[in-house]
């Protein structure tokens, strides 16, 4: 996601509050063409790696508003802003564990 410029990217921890998904992944695309990259990013990375992975299903390829790309015990979200915003899962699960990715270094102690 990060390669591709993706946006306040985070990690949802849900296992001790559903059994729905173990992480939802979340980041946020400017516009169509950019979730529809990250999209693509995630769906190729993903299917030639060394363990190779298949999404379940994918929802919202066709709007590129918010695609839902389900592999089991991950379920990653890609987001226009104004979607994200207005759907506000961060909210939603807000007893979860969530961590921020960056593609900063981690910061020494």
């Amino acid at each position: 996601m990060l390669e591709k410029q993706a946006e306040d990217v985070v990690i949802i921890d849900l296992r001790k509050l559903t059994s729905l998904a173990d992480y939802f992944v979340l980041a946020t695309g400017s516009v169509d063409v950019h979730v529809k990259a990250i999209v693509d990013n995630v769906d190729r990375t993903l299917r030639t790696s060394n363990d190779p992975l298949k999404p379940l299903h994918v929802e919202g390829y066709t709007h590129l508003n918010w695609v839902l790309i389900d592999y089991g015990d991950v379920v990653v979200h890609v987001f226009r802003d104004d979607a994200r915003k207005y759907y506000q899962l961060e909210q939603l699960w807000g007893d979860a564990p969530l961590e921020r990715v960056t593609d900063e270094p981690p910061a020494r102690t």
